[in-house]
C-alpha cells in the first residue's frame, strides 16, 4: 500500500499537466483504491466554466474506468499557497466512493502546507444513498 508521501509524490508528479488557463490554479490528485492501486487526475478547465473537471474527479474516474470502487486515502496538491479542500461536486463523489473514515489530505506545492481530515469531517452531513437504503446516518444526520 502506498504511503501519504508516495501518494503526494505521485500527484506532485502531473501538476504540471493540468490545464488551468481560466483561473491559473492547477490541481493534481493521487487516490488510492482499496486494493491499494492507484490512480492520477488534474484538473481541466472549460470556457464554460460548469464544464470543468476538478482533480479529484478526474482521478474517480480513472479508478472506476480501471474497475475499482472503493477509495482508501484521497491527496490533493495545489499550485496555491494553502491546501484546498474538494469542492462540493468533489466531496460527494468521493462520498459515493469512500466512506466517512477515507483519509483526504491537500497540500500546497507552493508552500508544502499541509491540511488532512476524515471525509465525514469534511462533508459533516453526507449523502450517501447506500447509508439511506440500509438505515444509516446518511442524509438524515
Amino acid at each position: 500500500m502506498p504511503s501519504l508521501e508516495e501518494l503526494e509524490k505521485r500527484a506532485l508528479s502531473v501538476l504540471d499537466n493540468a490545464y488551468a488557463p481560466y483561473s491559473g490554479v492547477r490541481v493534481a490528485a493521487a487516490v488510492e483504491a482499496e486494493d491499494g492501486s492507484v490512480f492520477l487526475g488534474v484538473n481541466v478547465e472549460n470556457a464554460s466554466y460548469g464544464l470543468t473537471i476538478c482533480a479529484e474527479r478526474s482521478a474517480v474516474a480513472s479508478m472506476v474506468t480501471a474497475g475499482k470502487r472503493k477509495l482508501r486515502k484521497v491527496v490533493i496538491v495545489s499550485s496555491t499557497e494553502e491546501p484546498l479542500p474538494p469542492c462540493g461536486a468533489c466531496l460527494q463523489v468521493l462520498v459515493e466512493f469512500g466512506d466517512r473514515g477515507t483519509v483526504v489530505v491537500s497540500i500546497s506545492a507552493k508552500s508544502g502546507k499541509k491540511k488532512m481530515w476524515r471525509l465525514e469531517e469534511l462533508a459533516g452531513h453526507l449523502f450517501s444513498i447506500k447509508e439511506i437504503v440500509q438505515g444509516g446516518r446518511g442524509a438524515q444526520s
